[in-house]
C-alpha cells in the first residue's frame, strides 16, 4: 500500500506495456507514492528533515500539486521549519499560485508569469516556436503599458512579504535558454537581467545564462557549462550580471524596497 496498484496480479516487466501502478505522466520509472498512507508520509517527512539537519538551506519541490493528501505540505513546512526556521521552501508551479503562499505551505513559487511578462516586454525578437514547446507556452509581445499592468497584477496576487519570497527567474532546466528565446539580442538580454535584479523576490539565474549560453528545448537547454572554453563566454554579459548582483547586495531598496509601477512621459 505504499504504491497505487491498478492491476493484479503483478505482471513481468515489459517496457512496451503500461505499468500496473500509477506513475507520473505515465513514466513507469517514477511510481506515485501513496501519500494517504501515514507510513509513506512519515518516510517523506524524515527525508526532508534528514537533509535539513545535514545543512541544506531549503527545498525546491517539483510539481508539488501532484500530492493532494490534505495537510501534507503544511506538515512538511512545519517539520522543516522546526529544524531550521530560516529554511526556504519553494514550489514548482507554472501559473499564479496565491493559495500556496498563505504562510502555511511555501514561501514562494517559481515565478514563471514574471518570466513571461519580462520576455514579452524586452523581446523585440522572440523564438516563439521554442517557447511553445516548453511550459512557457505562447509568449505575447507586451508594450510597456501591458507589462506594467501584468506586474501590478503579480504584486496584487503576491502581496507584502509574499512578494519577496517569489523565486523570480527568466529561464530554467524546463525552458529554452534565455539567449535562444531572445534570438541573441544583447540589449534585450541586459534589459531582462536588469528587471530580474530590480524586482521584488529572489532573483534566480539558470547556470550559463549569465554567459549567453544557447540551447533550444530539452535536452538542448541542459548542456554542460563550458568551463574549458572561455572563448565561448559572453564576458560583457557576465560582467553586467555580476555588477547587478553586487548592486542588489549593496543597496537595501533593491532587496527589500517597495515596488511601484508608474508611467513616464517622454
Amino acid at each position: 500500500d505504499w504504491f497505487i496498484i491498478e492491476g493484479w496480479p503483478l505482471s513481468p516487466y515489459d517496457g512496451s506495456r503500461p505499468a500496473n501502478y500509477r506513475s507520473w505522466v505515465g513514466n513507469r520509472a517514477l511510481p506515485k507514492l501513496n501519500t494517504d498512507n501515514p507510513q509513506v508520509r512519515e518516510f517523506i517527512m524524515r527525508v526532508a528533515e534528514y537533509w535539513i539537519h545535514f545543512g541544506i538551506d531549503g527545498w525546491r519541490l517539483d510539481v508539488p500539486f501532484e500530492i493532494t493528501t490534505p495537510g501534507f505540505w503544511a506538515e512538511f513546512r512545519a517539520r522543516v521549519k522546526a529544524i531550521n526556521p530560516d529554511a526556504y521552501i519553494v514550489g514548482e508551479i507554472w501559473e499564479l499560485a496565491e493559495g500556496w503562499v498563505q504562510g502555511d505551505m511555501f514561501h514562494g513559487v517559481m515565478n514563471y508569469p514574471f518570466a513571461r511578462a519580462v520576455l514579452g516586454l524586452v523581446g523585440r525578437e522572440l523564438d516563439r516556436a521554442e517557447a511553445a514547446r516548453s511550459g512557457l507556452g505562447h509568449l505575447e509581445p507586451l508594450p510597456p503599458e501591458a507589462f506594467a499592468a501584468r506586474l501590478e497584477e503579480l504584486l496584487q496576487v503576491y502581496r507584502g512579504e509574499t512578494a519577496f519570497g517569489q523565486l523570480n527567474l527568466l529561464g530554467s532546466h524546463d525552458t529554452p535558454r534565455l539567449a535562444t528565446l531572445l534570438c541573441g539580442d544583447a540589449a534585450a538580454l541586459r534589459q531582462a537581467f536588469l528587471l530580474l535584479f530590480a524586482s521584488p523576490g529572489a532573483p534566480c539565474v539558470y547556470y550559463g545564462d549569465e554567459i549567453g549560453m544557447r540551447g533550444g528545448h530539452d535536452p538542448h537547454n541542459r548542456g554542460a557549462f563550458p568551463w574549458e572554453d572561455r572563448a565561448a563566454w559572453d564576458e560583457d554579459l557576465l560582467a553586467f550580471v555580476s555588477a547587478l548582483g553586487r548592486l542588489r547586495r549593496e543597496l537595501h531598496p533593491l532587496r527589500r524596497g517597495a515596488a511601484r509601477v508608474f508611467a513616464m512621459q517622454g
